[in-house]
């Protein structure tokens, strides 16, 4: 977390010490004839833009051959934006290789579960453990760093790009050869990989290293706790990658910041990122909104655990899009006024820059037909025009800048550890979303009212007062006893179906379910109930569960029931739970619930720990509300989830580029207002 990593932000290279918010895009001038260039920088410059990300996809023209070097382009953007005051988050351009790089060493490209190779034509086709693709990948990370490491545009280093997105997982001989060096500092000898992995199982025992392999594709179902440690293992490959990048960044500049754009959206899921948060000066993040009625809710979630990765720190949205993606089997565009609330949405989470792919849309190639900040149609459009307004409203909320989120008193945690075994193969149903679950909880909490964290499982529990677990099905013995302190220190914990049922080698804890937790949650279930899909079952709160079901016996004296069946095979038995304990308690949900379905569920929680909304006069769930802090002041931001105006009362402050508050504050559908208000001590 922050505390492991350098507090260093954009390096800006004029007035470093002013409040800024950087706003740009990505920025690709190679796709684009010389006289562009000039039509852009003035474009930028009336929308607002201080920073672009450059060079990302450009190693073919800076290197078009393995001894050749093509910098003058470059060189001649680099002055050109500076001269314009525009400063440069340089990529190290190690994403793509070229087409000479992959002829001559096509031993670079990815393999997949089924042996077959991955071809070059598309982007990131490289082995993350290739030593050959390593080798050239830092010499040009090196060239990069020599030539432009006192330019004075130069205002970060962007490693690679989106790390994984493409190839995090690898199954080649390289990966092999990595895999076994990575088990190796993993476990003492072969014995302890044995017992860890339960190879006694199907005849599976290992004698030596040399006979361990990645989990490619078999006959059945390969190892779990194989697959899990290869997770593991591909995550720390990347990471390692990055560290390889950002070791040469500072040993030739030292004084330039290095971030990497993290994924943190949707099923996105084969990099913990919280592994990661070391090798960077500050978090970036790069986040597409999702498909579906809850969309923005996913928004929100992202940026917030976004938020908690960085340590509360200020972190840098590297892109998102101004309207349409074009990787959906649909891509439509963005409704008038989501440009400018998406964007506020991750400010409000603590992002201290704003970037969009792309700054120019392009007229060629495989992204031609996503949204930019330039469309085809040009300048003279809405997209324009509304990315222009968010430039005025950024430089605005310029006082925001530097500002650290203020923690509320309820939690979420999300778990990758979670989220990589419980999605595992033979499983009690294949049905199981980890993210969805967490989500549903995260929209239950903004349909109350109620601000929350997104947090991981290294805590701090202890500064919550309310803690959601949501199938936290990773539960090795010291977070089992860190869960315990927290409900006999008065914290409120709830969790779920699935959950506290392995250690972190995935084997069962054993004695009846949910394993770790059982004693703590003062029930136990002898076998899962999961559901087939489009399968119900009625619970006497009036709502209706899907998915899972559990037959819950309740061990402890101290367990009330808050939720029985009303149908299906356990109906009459508990369906929530909570035990008491002391002033804290620890509560269980047996089934998903689903955002609607939690809410009379959440409110009893609720009322147990005493957490409630911030705002008063507003329609419950109809105004998100994030709160960054300063020495100085507190910057509410008040971001209305309707298609409907909403009316907020009882607030004083000064509002920042909306009406005053004197006779009240409306805000318009979807609209986000930002109100400075006196500091306040404490959460």
């Amino acid at each position: 977390m922050a505390a492991d990593r350098g507090s260093r932000w954009i390096r800006w290279p004029s007035e470093p010490e002013r409040g800024r918010i950087g706003y740009g895009a990505d920025y690709n001038p190679e796709q684009w004839p010389r006289e562009v260039w000039d039509e852009d920088v003035r474009a930028m410059r009336h929308a607002g833009v201080n920073i672009v990300s450059l060079a990302i996809f450009s190693w073919a023209r800076l290197q078009p051959g393995p001894d050749r070097w093509t910098f003058g382009w470059l060189d001649e953007v680099m002055d050109l934006l500076h001269a314009n005051g525009i400063a440069v988050d340089l990529a190290t351009a190690t994403a793509s290789p070229p087409p000479w790089l992959t002829t001559l060493h096509p031993e670079i490209l990815p393999v997949d579960r089924e042996g077959r190779t991955l071809g070059p034509g598309a982007r990131q086709h490289w082995r993350p453990t290739s030593p050959v693709f390593r080798e050239h990948a830092l010499r040009l990370v090196r060239a990069m760093a020599e030539r432009y490491g006192s330019h004075p545009a130069l205002a970060a280093w962007h490693v690679s790009n989106e790390l994984g997105c493409h190839n995090v997982h690898d199954y080649s001989d390289d990966a092999a050869t990595a895999f076994r060096a990575w088990l190796r500092d993993r476990y003492a000898g072969v014995g302890e990989l044995n017992r860890a992995w339960s190879t006694a199982f199907w005849s599976q025992t290992y004698g030596a290293w040399e006979e361990v392999l990645p989990p490619r594709l078999a006959a059945s179902y390969p190892n779990p706790a194989q697959q899990l440690d290869f997770r593991r293992f591909s995550s720390d490959a990347l990471a390692d990658h990055l560290r390889a990048e950002r070791r040469v960044l500072a040993e030739v500049t030292p004084g330039v910041p290095v971030t990497t754009n993290f994924m943190v959206m949707g099923e996105t899921k084969g990099m913990d990122y919280r592994s990661w948060t070391a090798e960077v000066d500050f978090v970036s993040n790069d986040h597409y909104v999702q498909t579906g009625p809850r969309a923005r809710d996913e928004l929100s979630f992202s940026a917030n655990l976004t938020g908690w990765l960085a340590g509360g720190d200020p972190w840098f949205l590297m892109e998102h899009s101004t309207s349409a993606v074009n990787w959906r089997p649909v891509n439509t565009a963005k409704r008038p006024g989501d440009l400018a609330r998406d964007s506020l949405t991750h400010v409000a989470h603590g992002a201290d820059a704003v970037c969009f792919f792309q700054w120019r849309q392009s007229a060629g190639g495989a992204e031609k037909y996503h949204s930019a900040m330039v469309p085809h149609a040009g300048t003279d459009s809405e997209v324009f025009r509304s990315a222009a307004e968010l430039g005025a409203t950024l430089e605005a909320l310029a006082p925001v800048a530097g500002t650290r989120r203020r923690r509320a008193r309820a939690a979420i945690v999300f778990d990758w550890q979670s989220w990589w075994a419980s999605e595992l193969d033979s499983h009690p149903t294949s049905l199981l979303r980890y993210r969805q679950e967490a989500l549903d909880w995260y929209s239950a909490f903004l349909d109350a009212g109620v601000r929350t964290d997104v947090i991981g499982p290294e805590g701090p529990f202890g500064e919550y007062d309310l803690v959601v677990a949501p199938v936290l099905h990773v539960v090795p013995a010291s977070l089992a006893e860190r869960l315990r302190r927290f409900v006999d220190g008065g914290g409120h914990l709830v969790t779920t179906y699935f959950s506290g049922i392995v250690d972190e080698n995935d084997q069962v804890w054993l004695g009846g379910y949910p394993g770790a937790l059982r004693d703590l949650l003062g029930i136990r279930i002898e076998e899962f109930g999961p559901l087939l899909d489009g399968e119900t079952v009625g619970l006497d709160l009036g709502v209706s569960g899907s998915l899972w079901t559990d037959r819950i016996d309740v061990t402890g004296a101290d367990v009330k029931v808050v939720a029985a069946y009303t149908s299906g095979d356990h109906a009459g038995r508990p369906a929530v739970t909570t035990r008491l304990a002391g002033t804290g308690s620890a509560s269980y949900v047996s089934t998903r619930l689903g955002p609607e379905g939690l809410a009379p569920v959440l409110a009893r929680f609720l009322e147990t720990s005493g957490v409630g909304p911030e705002l008063a006069g507003v329609p419950a769930g109809a105004v998100e509300l994030a709160i960054r802090t300063g020495a100085d002041a507190e910057y509410w931001f008040l971001l209305n989830r309707t298609g409907a105006s909403v009316e907020v009362g009882g607030l004083t402050g000064e509002v920042l580029q909306a009406p005053s508050l004197a006779a009240g504050l409306t805000l318009a559908p979807r609209q986000v207002a930002v109100v400075r208000r006196p500091h306040v001590t404490g959460r």
